[in-house]
């Protein structure tokens, strides 16, 4: 994606690198959850940490309502639950649907917004920034958990330098 934005002299990147840094972040993250076979993305544990599944439905809570709640100030409660997704495929198509809404929303964010001070789900206090990178510190963190399950599944997980 080109940008046309300049920077000035506070600031390191511009708003449409930091959006392709979180797109690419996500698309790794897809990756992984691509890489899982089907029974095994739902049931598959280790030391008692969530399956795959319920990770990428807690990802799938936060990551679209949290650009819209930046650019537009309305936060909605989480649904990590998301019982409606049963499958790999609803998973793989609800991260599709997901990256469009951030991309939508990521065209309203201004740059005031990302300094705002927000109660981001009724529970996060933060400015926009810090909620947008506790986002997606979150989804790399949940993404790692994914990259463990994988190579002990024997499966090796995909390239995480691959972002783009």
């Amino acid at each position: 994606m080109e940008t046309t934005e300049t920077l000035n002299e506070t600031q390191l990147i511009t708003k449409d690198q930091l959006l392709n840094q979180w797109l690419g972040q996500r698309k790794v993250t897809r990756r992984v959850l691509d890489a899982f076979p089907e029974k095994e993305l739902f049931e598959f544990t280790i030391g008692g940490m969530r399956t795959y599944a319920q990770l990428t439905k807690e990802m799938l809570a936060m990551d679209g309502a949290t650009a819209k709640g930046v650019a537009t100030g309305e936060w909605s409660t989480l649904d990590e639950e998301k019982s409606e997704l049963t499958t790999k495929a609803d998973l793989l198509a609800s991260w599709d649907e997901s990256t469009e809404k951030i991309q939508k929303y990521w065209k309203q964010i201004s740059i005031k917004n990302f300094q705002e001070k927000v109660v981001a789900f009724g529970q996060y206090e933060g400015t926009g920034y810090s909620i947008l990178f506790y986002v997606m510190d979150n989804e790399i963190h949940h993404r790692g958990q994914g990259y463990v399950y994988l190579r002990a599944l024997g499966i090796t997980p995909p390239n995480f330098w691959e972002q783009y």
